[in-house]
């Protein structure tokens, strides 16, 4: 661990603060007090600052030494029949999960402000009344932990970092009113992944597998742990957005070996106060389920688009991934963490973690009063738009939809939505939000729809996916677009209509003619890949606007994971060789007297996004809890000071 204490956390503000540190490289800048002991450099993914004592999760159950077969005890049947019920039980602990979800916490459910005592792991309701063994320990806190919230520190007070505003949410003129909006949006996304996660405990060729190697001899919790791990061996192989998901299967794993052992669930932990929760990584299941005990989120592993980082911005929630040597700092110790910076300070007292909560309560009550439109100081006029995946996520404050990801209406369907559907869901987005960017379905063999059927692909990521996926079932974007301009005509709305992963000019000008020949008036691309970005200038004689992906755009660049905690550096959106591709696509735009947006998450960075402004981009949409912070870091500044910024971020 660090022994010397960081730098004074004098930020400067306004037009002449500099760009700020880049992301996963620890600055030691930022607002606060000094700590005590030292500091820890990490992946910023949330901005916002908290501070309180460390809790760790909990580890994962131990399996016993297998029984032999041969035991006289040994009962295949029984041990498959346990085995359905573990997978059984998972399932339905997930399912009535995600339906709490959708149903938010009130705001008045808060901790006491002076709990004490250890934190155990929250053991699953679904089976609290018939698992027997107590909840399993998460560590022993020092005595500090359940003091250090002061007087008027709730957990609720506490959580949402600066980038929360009423401004972004209805009838938003109070902080607490942004805060209820923020929960009820990431309430169901939260319910989304939770359901997800239900349908792969519930799928019948791995409780197949599970009960096949039960019957061959294992005992209930091996067969599960051997089926669990083969199947993500193989989600492993794939390669790309699969890849990235296999790790969700451990979290399942956990669950079913822990109640096939009679053993709670593994959860979060729950020590009766305010915490900062650090584990090595987070289950999608974990991250959805966080309560408002939770100060803010630090992982030893991760990447800027894990469950972890998604679900935390969706929140407000202070995170920070790719951070080492996060699980040598003992439960209890009390830290402040920055999501902005991935600053992690370790050893503050309790009177500076006081401080650095009160005054994220005065930064998010100072932003809840902002409204109005992006521009910059002196007049520059700048879209500020959502990124949704439905109209529940739609919120006032924002000036429209810059991406509605209609994947999210195919997710985990055997069968495509009808036109019916269709026409329905983007009708009820159309009708209320002005202006709406719709992607068309973003899937292939690296985001697989099972309805869509595709065949394995040894390097996903690289395969069919995006607007590929029109090689091989055209009738699926032939009947998207006609669903999308029906909408469009039924609610009076002009369609936007983009396409993903555009690579080539001789792909945007065929979308371009089929979303024109179905009335869609107003067609783009997205620019995923440096192909796109290179020849910007020609793929704009096609389509009408261009709105650039910044995530997979850096993956593609330098050709590095974005899982991948140890390349966090390199998917820094600071890097100079993205920034420049960013600019081409503007420069292009200009040329063109066309928009050119950015709808990737460096969008709602706002130490970024003056950055983007200076480079030309006309737009940047971003998750509605970002909206306010990115609104004031625009209007502290001119145009001309954005492209002095820009330059220099260049040189």
């Amino acid at each position: 661990m660090p022994d010397q204490p960081p730098p004074s956390d004098d930020r400067p503000t306004g037009p002449d603060a500099g760009e700020g540190p880049h992301i996963g490289q620890g600055s030691g800048i930022g607002r606060g007090p000094e700590a005590g002991q030292g500091r820890l450099a990490g992946l910023g993914v949330s901005h916002g600052r908290s501070a309180g004592p460390v809790i760790r999760m909990a580890a994962p159950p131990t399996l016993p030494p297998p029984r032999p077969a041969t035991d006289p005890a040994f009962d295949p049947e029984a041990e498959a029949a346990t085995v359905a019920a573990a997978l059984a039980a998972v399932a339905a602990d997930l399912t009535r999960r995600a339906t709490a979800a959708r149903r938010p916490a009130p705001l008045t459910s808060e901790p006491a402000a002076h709990a004490t005592g250890s934190p155990t792991s929250e053991p699953a309701a679904a089976h609290a009344a018939d698992t027997p063994g107590p909840a399993p320990r998460a560590g022993e806190a020092s005595d500090t932990a359940g003091s250090v919230t002061a007087e008027g520190d709730t957990a609720e007070g506490d959580t949402a970092g600066p980038t929360t505003a009423a401004g972004d949410m209805a009838g938003g003129d109070t902080a607490g009113d942004a805060t209820a909006a923020r929960r009820e949006a990431a309430g169901s996304e939260a319910a989304e992944i939770l359901e997800a996660l239900a349908m792969i405990a519930d799928d019948p060729m791995l409780l197949e597998d599970a009960q096949s190697r039960a019957r061959e001899g294992m005992g209930a919790p091996h067969a599960l742990d051997a089926a669990f791990t083969q199947h993500r061996e193989a989600l492993a192989a794939l390669g790309g957005y699969l890849a990235e998901r296999a790790a969700d299967l451990d979290d399942l794993k956990h669950r079913a070996v822990a109640f096939a052992l009679g053993l709670p669930m593994p959860g979060l932990p729950a020590p009766g106060h305010p915490y900062i929760l650090v584990a090595a990584d987070l289950s999608p299941a974990d991250t959805a389920g966080l309560g408002p005990d939770v100060l803010a989120l630090v992982t030893e592993r991760g990447g800027p688009t894990s469950h972890t980082a998604i679900l935390a911005r969706g929140r407000g929630l202070p995170a920070v991934v790719a951070c080492p040597g996060i699980l040598d700092v003992p439960d209890g110790t009390v830290v402040r963490v920055d999501g902005g910076t991935g600053e992690v300070a370790i050893g503050l007292t309790e009177e500076q973690a006081h401080e650095v909560r009160a005054g994220e309560r005065a930064e998010r009550a100072r932003l809840a009063a902002s409204s109005g439109p992006g521009r910059t100081k002196d007049g520059h006029p700048v879209k500020l738009l959502l990124n949704i995946g439905s109209a529940d996520d739609l919120r006032p404050g924002a000036e429209g939809v810059g991406l509605f990801r209609t994947e999210f209406l195919f997710l985990d369907r055997t069968t495509a939505p009808s036109y019916g559907e269709q026409v329905d869901a983007y009708a009820e987005v159309f009708s209320r939000a002005e202006t709406v960017i719709v992607r068309t379905l973003d899937a292939g063999t690296d985001k697989p729809l099972p309805f869509l059927g595709l065949p394995a692909e040894p390097n996903p990521a690289l395969g069919v996916r995006g607007l590929r996926v029109d090689r091989l079932l055209p009738d699926v974007l032939d009947t998207q677009l006609d669903a999308i301009a029906e909408a469009a005509r039924k609610t009076g709305a002009e369609a936007w209509v983009m396409a993903p992963m555009v690579t080539t000019e001789a792909e945007a000008a065929a979308f371009a003619r089929r979303a024109r020949a179905r009335g869609v008036t107003r067609v783009g691309a997205m620019v995923e890949v440096p192909a796109a970005a290179l020849r910007a200038g020609r793929l704009l004689r096609e389509v009408d606007f261009l709105s650039i992906g910044t995530n997979d755009l850096a993956q593609y660049t330098f050709a590095a994971d974005r899982q991948h905690s140890a390349l966090a550096d390199l998917l820094d959106p600071r890097q100079p060789a993205l920034l420049e591709l960013v600019a081409m696509c503007a420069a292009a735009g200009r040329e063109a007297g066309k928009p050119v947006g950015v709808c990737g998450e460096a969008a709602g960075d706002p130490l970024l996004a003056p950055l983007l402004v200076g480079l030309g981009v006309t737009s940047l949409s971003m998750a509605a809890v970002c909206v306010p912070a990115v609104r004031e870091a625009l209007a502290d500044l001119t145009l001309a000071q954005c492209q002095e910024r820009a330059a220099q971020a260049l040189a």
